[in-house]
């Protein structure tokens, strides 16, 4: 099987958890990266949810991690906290500090995809902050990059932090609408409403039989996606949300997606009342098309990848204190 060169944009906390896991697991991955940028939980947090989930895996210390933009580029932070607790379930470790990186993410990002160029794909699970920077920093940065696969907006749908606007493109608006803006030569955009919700949310009973299994993996997918799957039955949804890591298996498995389109998305930075609002506009308006867009993936095969990565046996690096409680 070929594998994929990749690297992981995310804002650590619970299926950013979840989808540095498939990357470690699935044969089809070669992961070279970890990248963390301000979105879910705060920063510090995410620092240590990385190591967590590298650590749960045996591989802290293995895979590089790189901390990156502690801020969105024009607005003030705002956080999932809501949604996902500290996105971990309460877990914790002692830090690694040797395993942290001191080069910045943003160069990280420049570094690795020049040393290869048109080898390595990235999947960008948080806001763009990171992606966008790279893109001003260095002019070559697009053309570099193999492909760029986007979890964010909606095609034209309902939001999740407000009625028009998805948490990734909310939170920083003005690095996604860089992005749009970019050129890059594959852009793939997997949104959360419709296929999120449609296609990679898993009702309580199917998560449950997901997290019967006794490996060290499995305990800690049910503790990160507790709290997530808890708040999703408060506010109607009928089961625990997987947008991140179904992002990543459409760029490992692309036999995965079944429908797609093509469409020029634009990100509003203008509106407080649509602030990350993802307009998606097909051929009949005549724009040139930046992003293929998921409509239909194959949430049943998805499904058989989460349980064959909760099926993988592990032997933790260091201590998670509370993952065996």
């Amino acid at each position: 099987m070929p594998k994929h060169p990749i690297i992981i944009d995310n804002d650590t906390a619970q299926d950013d958890c979840v989808t540095i896991l498939l990357a470690l697991t699935d044969p089809a991955a070669d992961l070279r990266a970890i990248t963390t940028v301000a979105g879910n939980v705060p920063f510090d947090r995410q620092v240590a949810n990385a190591q967590m989930t590298l650590s749960v895996a045996g591989q802290l210390g293995k895979v590089p991690l790189h901390l990156g933009c502690r801020q969105p580029m024009m607005r003030p932070w705002v956080s999932a906290e809501d949604v996902h607790g500290d996105g971990s379930g309460g877990l914790d470790i002692e830090l690694d500090p040797d395993a942290i990186s001191e080069e910045h993410a943003v160069d990280a990002l420049i570094r690795i995809t020049a040393e290869q160029p048109g080898e390595v794909s990235i999947v960008a699970i948080g806001p763009l902050t990171n992606i966008a920077t790279a893109v001003v920093k260095d002019r070559r940065f697009v053309d570099n990059v193999k492909s760029l696969y986007i979890m964010g907006g909606s095609n034209n749908g309902r939001g999740n932090v407000t009625a028009a606007a998805e948490f990734n493109f909310y939170v920083d608006p003005h690095a996604a609408q860089i992005v749009m803006d970019a050129g890059f030569h594959d852009m793939h955009i997997v949104t959360w409403d419709p296929v999120t919700i449609r296609d990679a949310t898993y009702s309580r009973a199917r998560y449950e039989e997901l997290t019967s299994v006794d490996t060290p993996i499995a305990r800690f997918f049910a503790k990160v996606c507790d709290t997530t799957l808890s708040f999703n039955e408060s506010v109607g949804i009928d089961g625990s949300t997987h947008p991140d890591s179904i992002t990543l298996a459409a760029l490992l498995h692309p036999e995965i997606v079944l429908e797609e389109g093509r469409y020029r998305v634009d990100v509003d930075t203008q509106s407080e009342l649509t602030m990350g609002y993802s307009a998606m506009a097909w051929d009949k308006f005549g724009t040139e098309a930046n992003a293929h867009v998921p409509e239909r993936l194959d949430g049943e095969a998805f499904y058989s990848m989460l349980e064959q990565m909760l099926q993988t046996q592990s032997t933790p690096s260091r201590p998670i204190h509370g993952l065996d409680a």
